[in-house]
């Protein structure tokens, strides 16, 4: 199989595709500012959906979830009309780069553990248009939190995402890309473990076998245990963080 067959090899069927859980999404929640009735939200990236449902649940209002991988999508549809939100998750296949909501149209951009796929910057550069004014984008970042991490960890992450920088280099950022940060917080460690790793470590104790046979599986398989292990040992120095950013005049 390909690298990105091996990928999803890995991945279905998992809760999330990205550190996370329901109780940090609806803190995040918790923390916006006023929004307009029936606000028009976007959640890109979406994977399988676990926030999108938060945000269904607590809005009420239609959320339009986009993904470039159409079993997640499916798995969010079933997922949706089991709890009564058909009517209110609307799934979109496509690329968040590749937007097609008129300017100056939504309200709330979502994006859990996805942004890197864009870049922090260019992401933000690229919907700001799409915003009202006073729109906002809420975004999970894996960040740094010290200027001075392990040289093992350090090495780790300027291979896999080299853009990856501290709080501060990320509020910099928002603001050059005409967003303030209104709000931060970082993502405690079991959500990194209860919904995600802990349950990739159990997909890839089933994969192993199959992999002995499977060059490209196997790799996968390696990548995602070092990235496990280097959370396990260097957690303080890394992590994802929730920005909360509002689009400036």
């Amino acid at each position: 199989m390909t690298d990105m067959e091996a990928f999803f090899t890995l991945h279905s069927n998992i809760p999330r595709e990205g550190p996370g859980s329901d109780e940090a999404t609806r803190e995040a929640i918790r923390r916006l500012p006023p929004l307009p009735p029936a606000p028009r939200i976007l959640d890109l990236g979406c994977g399988p959906g676990k926030q999108t449902l938060v945000l269904a649940r607590h809005f009420r209002t239609l959320i339009t979830a986009v993904d470039l991988h159409a079993p997640y999508l499916d798995r969010l549809c079933q997922s949706a009309a089991a709890e009564g939100l058909a009517d209110v998750v609307e799934t979109r296949l496509g690329r968040m780069e590749e937007l097609q909501e008129p300017p100056g149209s939504v309200d709330l951009i979502w994006i859990e553990g996805a942004i890197y796929m864009v870049g922090f910057a260019a992401g933000l550069r690229l919907w700001r248009q799409l915003l009202r004014d006073g729109g906002l984008v809420v975004a999970s970042e894996a960040t740094w939190f010290t200027d001075a991490p392990p040289a093992d960890v350090r090495s780790f992450w300027r291979e896999e995402y080299p853009a990856m920088t501290t709080v501060d280099g990320n509020i910099k950022r928002a603001a050059e890309c005409g967003f303030e940060v209104l709000d931060h917080f970082a993502l405690p460690t079991s959500a990194w473990w209860d919904e995600y790793y802990t349950p990739l470590s159990e997909r890839m104790a089933q994969l192993r076998q199959a992999a002995m046979a499977d060059s490209d599986l196997a790799n996968v398989l390696d990548e995602t245990e070092r990235e496990m292990a280097m959370h396990e040992r260097h957690s303080d120095s890394y992590g994802y963080v929730f920005y909360l950013m509002q689009k400036t005049n």
